[in-house]
């Protein structure tokens, strides 16, 4: 047989096997009375083990292991080790506040905090607007470029996405996130199996010897010149990691998705322990690839697999990022659909409509927007560091509002959206027409300047009545 055949046979076996057992587990669950948390919220039926499964699959998508693998540079590990800690510290003081107050989505915490509904549909904006212009496209896009190197494939790119988006959009709007969670995890087991496969295959093609590769590419360190220079990792580094674990729809839904608390949590801490094992995954192959084939990019991945593995594992890891793209992809459907049917279409629009109709019609419309957007990312010098720098725009302002709701008691809500629309323009003006820093500074400058302003206004308003009401801790 054909190798180009047994990859694709070993591909759609694989892909055919994960959606046979998603549907029996799914099966299995039993239905669930609440309709919103039934379809966004998997019931509240998750256990710890596809908690961080579903976490960590959702994560390490092609845009992790394709553009960190492409800076080809050690010193974007620390996006992992960093993500370690941060998924410890949200486990011990976000996690349980939304547990607290029932949340189905994590802005509901702000209007529950701060007694005011429109600071939880400015969020949910602001969170949909950064999914369809920047994850969603960027999800499409690596994922083909992945597909595209590894097999060289004579389809374009935009073609390459709208399998993957196809694919998403069914997951996402027939399953819910029940079904997202469940194929997340038997897909996250084979991603760990195959990306370890990858990383011993592409050791033992080099002979176990790294020497060759510039030192710099090897140091935890990065200079004033690198994507990531040493003091960043104390400033907007840190907060990123808490905007992305802690306040992100697309990954703590995941963890209110859980039977309990106590099952949230010890999924969190599940990956917290395996992001310090990642970086064996999306990093070292990196930088084997520099010393096989010198600074080819986000290329590097895509073609190292081709060369190292046989044809059959190659169609298996193949099959693992396949579900990995889905993971990430229709991990953020579902949560664009559950931002904009709980916050926005039963609040104002019709409270007893069909979550699950209106959540499909949703998820069908940022499917289409997402892909027409691809091409725009096709230019990208570094998909890992253009992702990073563009959620900026959003990001931080978000974390200062949760920030203000956790830390402030007696904050006006008008003060926190007043810090919100400042930092969306202040971080606006860095990104496109005055960077004086590195981006992770800025980011670190914005969520200041954002938190400050929010208490100046607030002493502005000179707020008679607390708006946000105290939690006994």
């Amino acid at each position: 047989m054909h190798p180009s055949w047994i990859q694709a046979a070993v591909f759609v076996a694989l892909t055919a096997l994960v959606a046979v057992l998603t549907w029996r587990k799914c099966r299995s669950m039993g239905p669930v009375a609440n309709a919103s948390k039934a379809y966004f919220l998997a019931g509240g039926q998750l256990s710890w083990p596809f908690v961080a499964g579903s976490l960590l699959l959702t994560n390490i998508s092609a845009e992790q292991i394709v553009g960190m693998n492409g800076a080809q540079a050690l010193l974007v590990a620390w996006w992992e080790l960093g993500a370690a800690l941060a998924l410890v510290l949200i486990a011990k003081v976000l996690i349980p506040r939304y547990f607290r107050y029932g949340c189905t989505t994590t802005t509901e915490f702000l209007e529950h905090r701060l007694g005011d509904a429109g600071i939880r549909s400015i969020v949910s904006a602001l969170f949909l607007l950064g999914y369809l212009a920047i994850l969603l496209p960027m999800v499409l896009y690596t994922g083909a470029l992945f597909m595209k190197s590894m097999f060289a494939l004579e389809l374009s790119i935009l073609t390459i996405s709208a399998v993957f988006a196809l694919a998403g959009l069914l997951y996402a709007a027939f399953g819910g996130l029940r079904a997202i969670a469940v194929s997340d995890t038997f897909n996250g087991v084979g991603l760990l199996i195959m990306g370890l496969a990858v990383t011993l295959c592409a050791l033992a093609a080099v002979h176990w010897d790294l020497s060759g590769i510039p030192a710099e590419r090897l140091s935890l360190f990065g200079g004033p010149a690198s994507d990531i220079p040493w003091p960043t990792l104390f400033t907007g580094m840190l907060l990123a990691h808490f905007f992305y674990w802690g306040t992100n729809m697309v990954i703590a839904q995941r963890a209110l998705a859980a039977k309990s608390l106590a099952e949230a949590q010890k999924g969190l801490y599940a990956a917290a322990g395996f992001k310090l094992l990642t970086p064996l995954i999306v990093v070292l192959p990196g930088l084997i690839a520099y010393k096989l084939y010198g600074p080819v990019g986000d290329l590097a991945y895509g073609r190292l697999v081709a060369d190292v593995l046989p044809p059959w594992a190659s169609g298996a890891f193949a099959a693992v990022i396949f579900g990995a793209v889905l993971s990430s992809y229709n991990s953020c459907l579902n949560s664009a659909a559950a931002l904009y049917t709980c916050d926005f279409h039963q609040k104002y629009v019709n409270p007893r409509a069909d979550v699950k109709a209106v959540g499909q019609r949703v998820a069908l419309l940022f499917t289409l927007g997402s892909l027409a957007l691809v091409p725009l990312y096709e230019q990208a010098r570094s998909i890992i560091d253009t992702l990073q720098r563009l959620n900026g725009l959003y990001s931080m302002p978000v974390l200062a509002a949760f920030i203000a709701a956790v830390l402030f008691k007696r904050i006006a809500a008008r003060a926190v959206k007043a810090g919100l629309l400042l930092g969306v323009i202040l971080y606006a003006v860095f990104t496109f027409l005055w960077s004086p820093l590195h981006y992770l500074h800025l980011m670190a400058i914005t969520l200041a300047s954002s938190l400050a302003f929010m208490l100046l206004m607030d002493r502005v308003f000179q707020a008679e009545t607390p708006l946000a009401v105290p939690v006994a801790e």
